[in-house]
């Protein structure tokens, strides 16, 4: 069953079209739903993600901060309307090595800016206390007193009509290594079940996206 939930989360393909070799996609669905309503799926990221951190294999001095719409033309709960159609926001902080560290699912609507402290308190791991790292749509002085209360500096490049500059060039020199964030997307988009939404309650979508991290977080073993 879980080889067949796996099928469906790298192919994208329906339920339904699941092939004869696995048990029928009623039981794997219905399997699939049993682990991702009580948490199972997320409380197994976070055994593999606390043991990769003591491991040494998680780099959590700086994390970097990103998100991305997948379109949900069937409609569901954590969808909104945007320019682009109806879908949802995967918001995602990776290590400073590009594994993920928390993953995040809202509807698309809002501005990525108020779904940042929802995306820390969705961490995999215990403690987090780096620079934040992320494009100029975080640039927000509210975010920044916001995150400071934790002990988190976020680092974002102003917009080209900020007057008052409130970071200077060293602190910015992280922000090349912003790659790593854009490289686990790209990790993402192999798990075709992640770039279209078909899922209608948005803890099952979350569900696949927490199964896809758990899959690359054990390349890190």
């Amino acid at each position: 069953m879980l080889n067949g939930i796996l099928w469906i989360l790298r192919t994208g393909a329906p339920w339904a079209d699941l092939p004869d070799r696995y048990p029928s996609y009623q039981t794997c669905h219905r399997r699939f739903q049993h682990w991702v309503r009580p948490g199972l799926l997320r409380s197994l990221l976070e055994v593999l993600a606390q043991a990769l951190h003591h491991g040494g294999c998680l780099d959590l001095r700086e994390a970097f901060i990103e998100g991305s719409f997948a379109p949900a033309k069937q409609g569901g709960s954590a969808v909104g309307k945007t320019k682009r159609g109806k879908g949802s926001k995967i918001m995602a902080i990776a290590d400073r090595q590009g594994f993920p560290i928390a993953v995040h699912v809202e509807s698309a609507t809002p501005h990525e800016v108020t779904l940042v402290c929802a995306t820390l308190a969705a961490r995999f791991v215990g403690s987090l206390r780096p620079c934040l790292i992320g494009d100029n749509v975080y640039e927000s002085d509210r975010l920044d007193a916001e995150l400071a209360r934790p002990g988190v500096a976020l680092i974002a490049p102003h917009r080209r009509t900020r007057t008052h500059r409130t970071q200077d060039g060293r602190p910015l020199r992280r922000y090349r290594r912003r790659w790593k964030i854009e490289r686990l997307f790209a990790w993402f988009q192999n798990f075709r079940r992640l770039v279209l939404r078909y899922e209608r309650f948005a803890e099952n979508f979350l569900g696949m996206l927490h199964l896809a991290c758990c899959l690359i977080l054990l390349r890190g073993l």
